[in-house]
């Protein structure tokens, strides 16, 4: 029986997991999303044109992989049917290749409504949702009202929805939201119409039983490690569990079944929306930073957050993940600096620590920093290890003494050609 492998961002998401899975797909027979919704954008690049997927998995793009948008994972059935349409124009054979666990969630529009309503209730406190509806559906899973795929086989699926849209309707009358619900209608139901096209199967049986015949299956995360419900900045976090053990919860994965667990992270630090952000350089260098990593959110546009890498935190998350190796990415970015800054230790009420503490508020915590020697080379068309600069062979092995954990893959641009292999 062969065991999953697991790839999560260990930051605040946008680390490029979307680029690796594309990479490491042709060694995969099946690759399999396990938590999140539309509001992840995992880019790709290749051939010169860029793909942004938000629901499906990253592996779509090759010919043999099978992908699972599994149980953990919540479906906005318009922005999906959007998605599917853009690669049957690419020629995708989507139907073959694409399978949805029966119970992951269904985001309806009444939840797109609700988030809304609850961010702008929430004023300057409010959380940087991307108001995709991901954290009032995952509210519904929790709170056992939800609407799943397999409800939609069901006679009993309109009677459900209407139930589940009357109780949404009350909560929106408290907050006195005003909305047009048929306008929204039309296109939801249209596109669960679409959706029938694709196959539902129970994921858990289905992965399970590929494994046992030995194939090869990858878990792709969304969002990062540092907005995972439990183990994030809380309560500036996405409403699922990002980290590894979220692979064996949003696909029925048993723990003992998990195999090597792919770590990625930027060179630097980005974070997008609200909450803190301990290296974040609200200065001449951050906007350099930002305009040279193209730092704006594939899903909505917004300028991320940047900083200088973060120690501290990346052990954090390579403690709670488990990481056996580590992918850095952007290392191109860093390219224009002369001088580049690592966080390794904070200032915590007063004390110097090398851990990320369970408070990152600036009023209690400050980064410390050192300045090491930046490379001033245009990375983006080395092709092998041999031609990198030594300044940033260095900063590697920095990273890979200060978390205890190997870095396979230097990412020096973004599309899949420009992935230089450490081992």
């Amino acid at each position: 029986m062969s065991k999953a492998d697991v790839l999560l961002g260990l930051q605040w998401g946008d680390e490029g997991k979307g680029k690796i899975v594309d990479v490491l797909t042709p060694n995969y027979d099946i690759i399999a999303r396990f938590q999140g919704g539309p509001n992840a954008g995992h880019t790709l690049e290749f051939n010169g044109i860029k793909h942004v997927l938000h629901t499906i998995p990253s592996g779509i793009f090759h010919p043999t992989a099978i992908n699972i948008v599994g149980n953990g994972v919540v479906i906005d059935p318009v922005i999906f049917k959007k998605e599917i349409d853009a690669l049957l124009k690419l020629g995708v054979d989507v139907k073959s290749k694409l399978i949805i666990s029966k119970r992951a969630h269904l985001i309806l529009p009444t939840h797109r409504l609700i988030d809304a309503a609850s961010e702008a209730s929430k004023g300057k406190n409010k959380i940087g949702s991307t108001l995709k509806g991901i954290g009032p559906t995952y509210m519904d899973k929790t709170g056992r009202n939800g609407l799943r795929i397999g409800d939609i086989e069901t006679n009993e699926f309109r009677e459900k929805y209407d139930a589940l849209v009357e109780k949404h309707k009350q909560l929106l009358s408290y907050h006195n939201y005003e909305y047009n619900l048929a306008e929204l209608e039309p296109a939801w139901f249209e596109a669960i119409e679409s959706l029938k096209n694709l196959q539902f199967v129970e994921s858990e049986h289905y992965l399970n039983n590929a494994m046992l015949a030995g194939k090869k299956v990858l878990c792709e995360g969304a969002q990062g490690s540092l907005l995972d419900i439990d183990f994030g900045s809380y309560p500036f976090v996405t409403s699922s569990n990002t980290i590894c053990a979220g692979a064996c919860n949003g696909l029925g994965i048993p723990p003992n079944k998990i195999g090597n667990v792919i770590g990625i992270f930027k060179a630097y630090c980005t974070r997008v929306g609200s909450g803190p952000f301990p290296t974040e350089l609200e200065n001449e260098t951050g906007e350099r930073m930002r305009q040279e990593g193209r730092e704006f959110g594939s899903t909505t546009g917004r300028p991320r957050r940047t900083g200088w890498l973060d120690i501290p935190a990346l052990k954090y998350a390579v403690m709670v993940n488990g990481v056996t190796e580590l992918m850095m990415m952007k290392a191109d970015v860093l390219s224009i600096f002369d001088e580049i800054e690592i966080c390794t230790h904070y200032e915590h009420n007063g004390e110097k620590i090398d851990y990320l503490p369970y408070n990152i508020d600036p009023a209690y915590l400050k980064p410390i920093t050192i300045k090491v020697k930046g490379w001033n080379v245009d990375l983006t068309a080395i092709d092998s290890k041999d031609k990198l600069p030594a300044a940033l062979m260095e900063y590697v092995k920095f990273i890979e003494k200060a978390v205890s954990t190997p870095i396979s893959i230097v990412s020096v641009g973004p599309d899949r050609k420009q992935t230089i292999r450490m081992n």
